[in-house]
């Protein structure tokens, strides 16, 4: 029976994390499937970690930690390895957030296309359905920028790089692992830019997103989509290379 593995990067969630992988625990992913969980505590310093802990014991999930705030970005590479190092090659992997953003409910419809072998890697795409709300048309617009960058840099087409919700075929993430470095929120273009320069088949699926604020605990900041040019940047020069040191004579 394949599984597919919750990766879910923790940091100062003390109000949602136990409602967040609750959630996860109830969802299904499809037919024929089982959820793993993995936690990993980027660093909290509020009672986060003890709910950690208590889940972990519970055996409600695997807990991690990192004994310093690292970054989103640095979470996720820690879920992905662990992850990689018990999964099966039937199994997938997808990138949760512990703050009740994302609806598990989804996951079926996102996991779909892998298990159907339509695709390697599946992103969600919270603008399936337009958003209500000045907020929530402007979040869209910059967000639209953000992935219109991405897909020049890319070739690809997608229509929400930024969604937190990613899912992979097994031997899609360590075709792409090696090419992930970033530490915080630039993990989301380097993951889009991996896959592209990996040659992976890309499907989108649409998801439900209930944003909350900075006041709510968001942490997200301007300089995080600063960052998104940088990384961008960065990693076309990581695909030149890559294609010229495959044209290059021996």
């Amino acid at each position: 029976m394949p599984t597919l593995h919750v990766v879910m990067p923790v940091y100062n969630e003390p109000d949602t994390l136990r409602a967040s992988v609750d959630r996860v625990r109830a969802a299904s992913p499809g037919m024929g499937w089982t959820t793993r969980i993995v936690l990993v505590d980027d660093g909290s310093t509020d009672a986060t970690p003890v709910t950690v802990r208590a889940l972990g014991e519970e055996g409600a999930a695997t807990a991690l930690v990192h004994p310093a705030n690292r970054g989103k970005g640095a979470a996720i590479r820690t879920g992905f390895a662990h992850a990689l190092s018990i999964a099966r090659d039937d199994d997938a992997i997808i990138i949760q957030d512990a703050d009740l953003e994302y609806d598990p409910a989804d996951f079926a419809g996102i996991l779909a296309p892998v298990a159907r072998g339509e695709a390697d890697v599946v992103f969600g795409n919270r603008w399936a359905i337009a958003p209500k709300g000045a907020k929530r048309f402007v979040h869209r617009l910059l967000n639209g920028f953000l992935t219109l960058s991405s897909n020049l840099v890319t070739g690809l087409r997608v229509r929400d790089m930024e969604c937190c919700l990613k899912l992979f075929s097994v031997p899609a993430l360590r075709r792409i692992i090696g090419d992930l470095d970033e530490e915080r929120f630039g993990i989301e273009p380097q993951i889009v830019a991996a896959c592209a320069r990996r040659g992976l088949r890309v499907a989108e699926a649409p998801c439900s997103y209930a944003p909350r604020s900075f006041e709510e605990g968001k942490k997200i900041r301007m300089k995080d989509g600063l960052r998104v040019f940088v990384v961008l940047w960065r990693e076309r020069r990581r695909t030149k290379r890559l294609a010229h040191a495959v044209h290059s004579p021996a």
